[in-house]
């Protein structure tokens, strides 16, 4: 597999930090887990569930040596991302998911929950459509109250 890389482009390789010093491109003649950095979700951006899960994903290829302990949490949160979704189709993508994880095909695994973003996106804007529209219908008597409670995430 020939990989590409701009100039001071970071390239994570079996747990090794590799920067290109100048455009280069790094052929690779065995299997190896790798991670661009284009595709790296920094900590303050895994903000919803399935974010939470490619942020995990992508720890274990960045740190094996917490590959164990993540993968443990990796099924918690796993486990929470199903039951926030009731749709058959993206239900059978994380249990696709899972099947990755557990042969450590975790960029393919990676992609898969990228792929999911649209449609957890298009559920939080219903959900927050239906809180608008509640926040309508509720006697004036609480329109006092500015604070409202957001959607629940599952820290990291």
């Amino acid at each position: 597999m020939k990989i590409g890389l701009k100039a001071g482009e970071r390239l994570f390789l079996n747990g090794a930090v590799i920067r290109a010093e100048r455009k280069t491109s790094i052929e690779l003649l065995n299997d190896a887990v790798f991670l661009l950095e284009a595709h790296i979700l920094q900590p303050e951006e895994a903000t919803t569930p399935l974010r939470q899960l490619y942020f995990i994903l992508q720890t274990v290829i960045m740190d094996p040596a917490s590959a164990p302990a993540v993968q443990d949490m990796f099924h918690l949160v796993l486990t929470s991302v199903r039951g926030a979704f009731s749709s058959k189709e993206v239900l059978d993508q994380l249990n696709e998911v899972e099947t990755l994880a557990g042969s450590e095909r975790w960029f393919e695994a990676m992609k898969i929950v990228r792929g999911l973003y649209p449609v957890e996106a298009s559920l939080m804007v219903a959900e927050k459509r239906n809180e608008v529209q509640s926040a309508r219908s509720v006697p004036s008597a609480s329109a006092g109250n500015k604070y409202r409670q957001g959607p629940l995430l599952a820290v990291v």
